[in-house]
């Protein structure tokens, strides 16, 4: 589910596309900042199909071995408990996660290589190998080990950040989010379960979709306005001097303020000078707090910032 920080941080993304393209179209971008939403989707699904393709990987190693021109004991009576592991068969049996995976950007049948690579890792690790001698069974048991090679051995793995870093700029963004979606997911998976459930995109919906869409516009119909009072309340700096990721974020907190009634202040001007610590640079925080201690109450003065709700008014 995308909360309001993520969804702060894909408009930023796309903002600071925008700024950065001399006479750029603003509807063209907003239509690339909701792809690259549902894009996110593409990944927490692909995340999903991942682990049925680690088990086809299993199916294929036990088949392979049967199939030998000498196999041996080991291969015509292959230990089955990972290849039948509950919690991948409700997975790859998902007609949801089927259909969603169809529909995704990603394919893992185009990149069986770095799906083989990291089933071997998983194969000589000593949690499945103390799975595979363990006498214990149930969907918990199952659960509880797929939980943990899908944080060690998978989502985290080298090559998988370097494949997902290949699929666009913004997508290392993603990858924390979709992860812990897909551990939620997971956890929730019961035995009884005959199909997987998806988180909801949005997490309240069609409120933090508004949300979405008003940030960004907002932020464009006052940039202007914005950047000139950024000029006049710092006299010893030049606009140019001024890194654009900064004035960014200090136009999207001036029309979040501005825009948004029920969220207070504190949270906001927070918020931004939190984002400013990953995506600029190492003064900007402090930059960016001492020009919205200024610029905000000139807002309130003009009665351009409105609040309502319990705590809210002042």
């Amino acid at each position: 589910m995308l909360n309001r920080r993520h969804i702060r941080i894909k408009v930023l993304q796309i903002l600071y596309a925008y700024y950065s393209e001399e006479g750029a179209d603003a509807p063209r971008y907003e239509k690339m900042l909701f792809e690259s939403i549902y894009r996110f989707r593409d990944m927490y699904v692909a995340f999903l199909q991942l682990l049925a393709e680690v088990q086809t990987h299993a199916i294929e190693k036990i088949e392979a071995g049967m199939n030998k021109r000498l196999p041996t004991p080991e291969d015509l009576n292959p230990n089955t408990k990972f290849a039948v592991n509950a919690l991948l068969l409700n997975l790859s049996h998902s007609q949801n996660l089927e259909r969603a995976y169809k529909d995704s950007h990603l394919n893992w049948s185009e990149n069986r290589d770095l799906t083989k690579r990291m089933f071997k890792e998983i194969l000589d690790s000593p949690e499945y190998e103390a799975y595979m001698q363990s006498e214990e069974r149930g969907f918990a048991h199952d659960k509880d080990l797929i939980v943990r090679l899908f944080k060690k051995y998978l989502v985290n793995h080298e090559l998988m950040h370097d494949f997902i870093e290949d699929q666009g700029i913004f997508w290392n963004d993603d990858l924390d989010l979709a992860a812990s979606m897909v551990l939620r997911s997971l956890k929730a998976m019961n035995a009884s379960d005959t199909d997987i459930e998806f988180l909801p995109l949005w997490k309240d919906g069609e409120e933090e979709e508004v949300f979405c869409r008003d940030l960004f516009r907002k932020t464009l119909v006052n940039g202007e306005d914005v950047t000139n009072r950024v000029a006049k309340l710092t006299p010893n700096w030049d606009l140019d001097r001024i890194a654009l990721m900064d004035l960014i974020l200090i136009k999207m907190a001036a029309a979040e303020a501005m825009t948004f009634e029920s969220i207070p202040l504190k949270v906001s001007m927070n918020e931004y000078i939190e984002l400013s610590k990953f995506y600029s640079t190492n003064k900007s925080a402090t930059f960016i707090n001492g020009v919205l201690d200024n610029l905000i109450p000139q807002l309130k003065e003009e009665g351009k910032i409105h609040k309502v709700g319990r705590g809210l008014i002042e």
